[in-house]
């Protein structure tokens, strides 16, 4: 899948399937779950406007709202997304990161999960959610690492993960635009055991080129290996 490709990454995310085929990969999976890590980075602050970018179906955002009771607004590239995010009750809109249609420091809290990878120009999309972010403001973002669900990408003929925003230089990248970053780890291992989901999972890197998975032994233990990066605008909060 050519993941930084705005064309491709369209197509990618124009239905749920491919999403989904990668999701029901983790049913089997253990160590700490990086969603929930996300959700309470974001808690910490207590926020009471948080921008979500990239939200997908809107799991995140809805559980924001209704968790932690603040006003939550959700942009995705994908139209699919935002009708899904919609119909979980979530404010969601069609919009590009790196061209939010909102004024500087609207957000207390940014979240970006598993989506500044496919952005043409991380820098730009960096300094965009900086902008809208509060001075001393919180910006969440997900990543995976190199070597994550190596052994089955290596059934695919991908064995590196190899995209752009990673656990190995998202700190670098973040921390051109903001003031401090954390780093922290999500990592576990997850059993497959089932042929559906193994070529389902091939099927997904890329709609264009449909292929068959090479030759594999079930069940397949994978290494999962994500980061969260906590980040903090520069300057103080100010409260409402």
């Amino acid at each position: 899948m050519k993941i930084d490709v705005p064309q491709a990454v369209a197509r990618q995310y124009a239905t749920e399937d491919n999403l989904e085929a990668r999701r029901s990969l983790y049913e089997n999976a253990d160590g700490p779950d990086p969603r929930a890590l996300a959700f309470d980075a974001v808690a910490e602050v207590t926020p009471a406007r948080v921008l979500e970018v990239g939200g997908g179906p809107g799991e995140l955002a809805a559980r924001i709202a209704t968790e932690l009771g603040c006003e939550v607004v959700m942009v995705d590239i994908s139209p699919r997304m935002v009708e899904l995010a919609r119909e979980r009750g979530v404010d969601a809109r069609v919009g590009d990161a790196q061209s939010l249609p909102f004024g500087d420091g609207t957000f207390q809290c940014v979240v970006a999960a598993w989506v500044l990878f496919h952005l043409p120009d991380i820098d730009a999309g960096l300094a965009e959610l900086a902008r809208v972010l509060r001075p001393g403001g919180r910006l969440v973002t997900v990543t995976n690492a190199e070597h994550h669900m190596a052994e089955l990408r290596a059934v695919a003929g991908a064995a590196k993960w190899g995209h752009t925003f990673s656990r190995e230089n998202g700190a670098e990248l973040i921390g051109r635009h903001f003031e401090r970053v954390e780093r922290r780890d999500a990592d576990g291992w997850v059993i497959i055991d089932d042929h559906e989901l193994v070529r389902g999972f091939v099927a997904s890197l890329d709609a264009d080129e449909p292929q068959d998975p090479g030759p594999y032994d079930l069940p397949i233990r994978t290494r999962r290996a994500s980061s969260i990066f906590v980040a903090t605008k520069a300057g103080r909060q100010v409260s409402d």
